[in-house]
């Protein structure tokens, strides 16, 4: 009997040494209580952080995304950024439907949305993360600070144009220069770099060479013209843009211009573009050979580059082919989409026989 109670004394001994020991071993893994409660105390600041609750309230309706620049209500009150108001008008002008709020579906347009100027002030002061360094700034500085103040910023070396890719953090590019095997290459190393910076420059040349020897032309004119919104009478209406008669070289003329016309039904693709063509509605005895390019104008406010187009107008042959319409981006498109109307500069020159 004393064996037994020897034994058992001894098995129990033993289960309350590794009872202890895998205590032990358990504590050596659990963060101390001062550090577990500065972990959580700091991840319930941030959550409970005024600007973090503002960023969910202020937030676009449409991208949840805090905007960046202006900033429009529905009459209910519900924010959307620019670009995302800009972008619901612009599928509603192409579907022919009515634009409405995402969140109360109240009708929407240019005149009953409004801008919010207290959220605008508002949202510029909230802090906002930088791309590269991640430090927070007001978001009325970030731009600046990532565009010219942050040492993270991605830049190239200044040997880019024969034929350096780098790219790399703006306080490393002194040193990268420095080492920069580029400038000690020879001349045949770097031509093919130099020959694009040729043909754009030689590009550049062309154009203002023949603006300039447009500008010498006897007969030139200018119409500033307005197009408006029309659907065509096909079994899927299809949105067009037209403008009224106008005067010109003593003969009458109408501009149309369409959006997508590679795509069948442009309000499906997020990428859009407008086109456009010169027709002539009176009969010509003559040939004309006209030059024609679209500007902003003084009334109008659409961002599109200088592009010269030719097209000879007979008796048979009245309508000019469909030309792009050089707009910056698809942002830009969608903006004048969003407009009642499309306001632009018309330059033609008519060649003398």
């Amino acid at each position: 009997m004393a064996d037994i109670a020897n034994v058992e004394t001894a098995s129990s001994s033993a289960e309350t040494s590794d009872v202890q020991e895998n205590d032990v071993k358990c504590e050596e893994f659990i963060e101390p209580e001062k550090k577990r409660r500065r972990l959580s105390d700091s991840l319930a600041e941030k959550t409970d952080k005024l600007e973090h609750r503002l960023g969910g309230i202020l937030c676009c309706a449409v991208c949840l995304d805090l905007p960046r620049a202006a900033v429009y209500q529905c009459t209910n009150g519900h924010l959307m950024c620019a670009g995302c108001f800009t972008h619901l008008l612009a599928d509603a002008r192409l579907r022919d439907e009515v634009a409405t709020c995402p969140n109360c579906r109240v009708e929407i347009t240019k005149t009953s949305a409004s801008r919010n100027l207290a959220v605008e002030k508002a949202v510029s002061e909230l802090p906002s993360e930088c791309h590269f360094c991640s430090r927070e700034f007001p978001r009325n500085s970030l731009a600046r600070h990532e565009e010219v103040l942050c040492q993270e910023r991605i830049t190239s070396c200044k040997f880019s144009r024969i034929g350096c890719p780098w790219r790399g953090p703006f306080h490393e590019v002194e040193a990268h220069e420095a080492a920069c095997a580029h400038p000690h290459r020879s001349g045949a190393e770097v031509m093919g770099a130099l020959h694009e910076i040729h043909l754009q420059c030689e590009e550049e040349k062309r154009l203002y060479d023949c603006i300039f020897e447009l500008l010498s032309y006897e007969k030139i004119t200018f119409n500033d013209l307005q197009m408006k919104p029309y659907r065509t009478d096909e079994f899927v209406h299809k949105l067009f843009y037209e403008t009224s008669r106008f005067t010109a070289f003593n003969n009458q003329w109408v501009v149309k211009a369409r959006i997508n016309s590679a795509h069948r039904d442009p309000s499906q693709s997020s990428q859009r573009n407008m086109s456009y063509q010169l027709i002539l509605k009176t009969k010509t005895t003559y040939p004309l050979n006209l030059h024609y390019l679209v500007l902003r104008g003084p009334f109008g406010d659409m961002k599109v580059s200088t592009k010269i187009h030719r097209f000879e107008y007979t008796e048979q042959e009245n309508e000019s082919p469909y030309v792009q319409l050089p707009l910056v981006d698809t942002a830009e498109c969608n903006r004048l989409l969003a407009a009642k109307a499309i306001n632009f500069r018309l330059i033609m020159f008519l060649v003398s026989k």
